[in-house]
């Protein structure tokens, strides 16, 4: 296994350990439903979920046809984690969601992850 292999296996068992802390205290509810980001090098994903019942409000991903349109090319960048965060609070506001958790799945809190926060933030999603 090469240096690189070795790098990237551990950076992603940190933030699998990571998340897996994080969600032993983080749930979400009808009421407030969890905001879980994941994002690939190639697209971003969100999804609005209810824990309690187990299951999904409301989804969002660059790589639906729509916004691979708006995006052109680029979907796994800032812009592209823009329009998900937009699109994602958008689509909680049809669901009745006004008030999330936030679960950045373990990733730093930077980049892709904090445009999307923003994003939603702006577009008037409270957490």
């Amino acid at each position: 296994m090469t240096d690189l292999a070795k790098r990237s296996k551990l950076k992603t068992w940190r933030r699998q350990r990571a998340h897996f802390r994080v969600r032993s205290t983080l749930a979400g509810t009808a009421e407030r439903p969890r905001l879980s980001v994941f994002k690939s090098l190639r697209y971003v994903y969100a999804q609005l979920i209810d824990d309690r019942r187990g299951v999904t409000l409301a989804a969002v991903s660059s790589l639906e046809p729509e916004l691979k349109q708006q995006l052109g090319s680029g979907t796994g960048n800032l812009a592209a984690a823009k329009l998900v965060g937009a699109t994602i609070a958008e689509r909680a506001k049809q669901a009745g969601v006004e008030k999330v958790v936030f679960d950045r799945s373990g990733y730093v809190y930077h980049g892709k992850v904090k445009a999307l926060a923003e994003a939603a933030r702006e577009k008037g999603l409270d957490f």
